[in-house]
């Protein structure tokens, strides 16, 4: 018998699950690369399961530069069909054709001086969301609102719900469920 910790029930299972659960979802990222990076596999994974798109991420970070948004803004139509013909991502080419364009409006923000780090943790005073541990939803009043504000700009697939997975996973909301033994150090890291 192990002694197993206690994790989020949508984290048991797959061993690639439970290694981001543990490492990686809702530690609070800064970084304005990484939150766009997330926010534009969060996109692709639309319609599929998460853990298809952690089974691709690497093959995704080689297929679009490592996700330097300056690279991808440049990508052209040659690059889409590259993209296409790549077996290691998922293949559907109006999110292929939301990544550049997602990547060009990171770079229209960057050019103005907005930083894509301090637009997004704008929404939440800086500080992440407690959410009270019990129960999941799909989307927020803020989700919404995000999401509302990502469109307006231009970006493409970040409805509601793309929105408020994108926050759990950046921290900017702490949604680990109560009894998680990653809840109470991923709030410390508020």
């Amino acid at each position: 018998m192990t002694d197993e910790p206690q994790r989020c029930a949508w984290a048991a299972g797959d061993p690639l699950n439970r290694i981001y659960h543990d490492a990686e979802w809702g530690v609070p990222v800064r970084d304005s690369r990484e939150l766009w990076e997330t926010l534009m596999l969060e996109g692709f994974q639309a319609g599929l399961a998460w853990i298809v798109i952690l089974r691709k991420r690497e093959a995704f970070r080689e297929a679009f530069a490592g996700f330097d948004p300056v690279k991808v803004a440049a990508f052209g139509p040659g690059d889409v069909e590259r993209l296409m013909a790549n077996p290691g991502i998922v293949r559907a080419r109006a999110k292929i054709e939301a990544t550049i364009k997602g990547a060009r409006i990171w770079c229209e923000m960057r050019d103005r001086g907005e930083d894509f780090a301090e637009f997004c943790w704008a929404f939440v005073d800086g500080k992440p969301i407690q959410r009270p541990g019990h129960g999941f939803v799909a989307t927020t009043p803020l989700s919404e609102e995000i999401s509302k504000e990502l469109k307006r700009r231009g970006f493409k697939f970040v409805g509601p719900t793309i929105v408020y997975a994108w926050m759990q996973a950046v921290g900017l909301v702490n949604d680990h469920q109560l009894g998680c033994f990653r809840r109470e150090p991923v709030a410390a890291l508020a």
